[in-house]
């Protein structure tokens, strides 16, 4: 390829992305960070916030569309990482829908992505949400354990849904939940799809609350699929590419993915940014203090062992974030993580968030074990980045296998 004809290689955000970018900082800033300390307290899903973001369009279908099919592939991270900037729960509640658009963006039709995506936001009059339906009791980590069964009841061309999830990010509130179920149990999870629950379908219910160490304004529940019926239209992706897909498994042929797996590997990078934007929080709040802190007649960021912490922190999150946007502009340019980019940018991004909000909480001493300052929960909500949509070991697997070409277990 000549000079002239070679694509420019650029750090530099477009004008676009820097405009949103500041647009949600500043909604960070003014409405997100005050609001933070309050909603950690109640526990509960913040509805003024999320209104808020409503009603200037931030959450919205048009802004996630927008962002998500920007060029570069840079506007989710670069607006998520702001909103999470500014408190990690209360983002969760904001972005959570995002996860249920992106498992119809990724497994469904162009019908099924107009008909159910928008259900999933609602307007600014009349707010709704999403969740996405994976995990359970007893299939975390190794989804090919999933129990939930859907039958096929031909003569009314409708499925049946038995089971019960967990985990589930604005499970039983939602009005649309996109649920991972096994069709061919036998499969294992080359055996399994996504189905679409419409709202007020009878038979899902919410069971348990969880109560959570980190991230509390985000709601986190169990969701109980009892007899749930759905018309064959709700199966993501359509019957006759299941049967394909399921002729192939049998076969012992080549899969080309299966539900859960295209949800979470398209959403890693953002899951990724999540924690770049909770450990710069931290970081930034640590600096300042250090610079205004004093101890034996000194800043104490004037002592090496702070300045040194510092210096990590600022290169790890540099690191993290351009993992990201390695992996985000990958994806949405159509390369295949050949390396498992994906799972390195979240691996990395959640193993510094820890790193950082840990250190901070240091650099603050007591005061940063107090609930006074706000690094002590960012110091409990970074602790989930390790944990949802891939655990830091699988992720570290998938990563092994791929390097390798071995079935590393």
């Amino acid at each position: 390829m000549s000079e002239a004809t070679a694509p420019a290689f650029s750090l530099e955000l477009s004008e676009d992305v820097r405009d949103v970018r500041d647009w949600a900082h500043g909604f960070a800033a003014d409405v997100i960070r005050p609001a933070a300390a309050e909603w950690d307290e109640r526990e509960e899903t913040p509805w003024p916030i999320i209104q808020e973001a409503a009603k200037i369009g931030l959450y919205s279908l048009d802004f996630f569309a927008n962002q998500w099919l920007e060029p570069t592939g840079l506007g989710i991270p670069v607006a998520f990482e702001e909103l999470y900037w500014g408190d990690p729960g209360i983002a969760l509640a904001i972005t959570g829908t995002g996860l249920a658009a992106v498992s119809v963006a990724s497994n469904g039709t162009q019908e099924q992505l107009f008909e159910w995506v928008p259900q999933m936001f609602g307007t600014p009059d009349d707010v709704k949400l999403g969740a996405f339906c994976s995990s359970e009791p007893d299939a975390g980590s190794d989804v090919s354990a999933i129990r939930t069964r859907a039958v096929y009841d031909q003569a009314k061309d409708e499925w049946v849904i038995n089971g019960v999830k967990t985990w589930a990010t604005n499970g039983g509130i939602a009005d649309v939940h996109v649920v991972v179920a096994s069709v061919e149990p036998e499969l294992g999870s080359r055996g399994q799809a996504s189905f679409i629950i419409p709202p007020n379908t009878p038979g899902l219910s919410q069971g348990q609350k969880f109560a959570k160490h980190g991230i509390r304004a985000s709601h986190t529940a169990e969701v109980v699929l009892d007899d749930v019926r759905v018309p064959g239209s709700c199966l993501l992706g359509g019957k006759e590419k299941l049967d394909e897909r399921i002729a192939r498994a049998r076969e012992g042929r080549r899969s080309k993915g299966q539900a859960a797996m295209k949800t979470f590997e398209a959403s890693r990078p953002s899951v990724g940014v999540m924690a770049v934007g909770c450990a710069r929080a931290a970081y930034e709040y640590a600096r300042d203090y250090s610079t205004q802190r004093e101890q034996f007649g000194r800043p104490i960021g004037d002592n090496q062992g702070v300045a040194f912490l510092l210096a990590d922190m600022a290169t790890r999150i540099d690191a993290a974030r351009l993992l990201v946007w390695r992996a985000a502009w990958m994806a949405r340019n159509g390369k295949d993580f050949t390396h498992a980019e994906g799972s390195m940018s979240k691996l990395y991004a959640s193993e510094t968030a820890t790193y950082v909000t840990q250190n901070c909480l240091r650099i603050l001493g007591g005061n940063g074990y107090t609930r006074d300052y706000p690094v002590e929960r960012w110091h409990r909500d970074a602790s989930i980045f390790t944990i949802f949509e891939g655990a830091s070991e699988i992720q570290k697997l998938i990563i092994g296998r791929t390097i390798t070409g071995l079935p590393i277990r």
